[in-house]
């Protein structure tokens, strides 16, 4: 075999092929961690927001029960008239009664304005992560509990 057959077959790769491998290969690489990290952050968010539904529907029932056992708030209801903190504990989350969202039963519609209090009271409970990724809102109409010799309950 002459020398000159023998280097042509050794001769190998180029820098140019070798470059270009490269930058493919980190591209797949780059592509395939961009769609882990984004599974994983969807992964969290879902997960962060199946919590708060649950902790909304868990803190409405709470206030449903508080409000049963007698600790119904006649007119003017403000976001602190509940005790709303006391309710439920899910670590993470956060309650709070929508500013606004607070209605009165008017006899025929729910009013904004508190005039009188006719024993039901609508409002909306909003629960929402500490890095605000995820919230529910649920909307609760609570009813005055009739006891003996209630006005509204006869």
């Amino acid at each position: 075999m002459s020398a000159r057959h023998r280097v042509a077959d050794e001769r190998g790769e180029t820098l140019v092929e070798m470059l270009l491998a490269v930058a493919i290969m980190g591209i797949a690489a780059v592509a395939l961690m961009a769609g882990l990290t984004t599974s994983v952050l969807m992964s969290d968010i879902h997960r962060k927001q199946a919590t708060a539904g649950t902790a909304v529907r868990d803190y409405a029932e709470a206030l449903q029960k508080y409000v049963a056992d007698g600790h119904y708030v006649d007119n003017c209801l403000s976001t602190t008239s509940y005790g709303l903190d006391s309710l439920a504990d899910t670590p993470g989350f956060h309650h709070l009664l929508v500013a606004g969202s607070m209605r009165y039963w008017s006899g025929t519609d729910w009013q904004p304005t508190c005039t009188t209090d006719t024993g039901l009271q609508k409002l909306t409970i909003r629960v929402y992560t500490d890095d605000d990724r995820a919230s529910e809102q649920l909307v609760v109409v609570l009813r005055k509990p009739c006891r003996l010799g209630d006005d509204l309950c006869s």
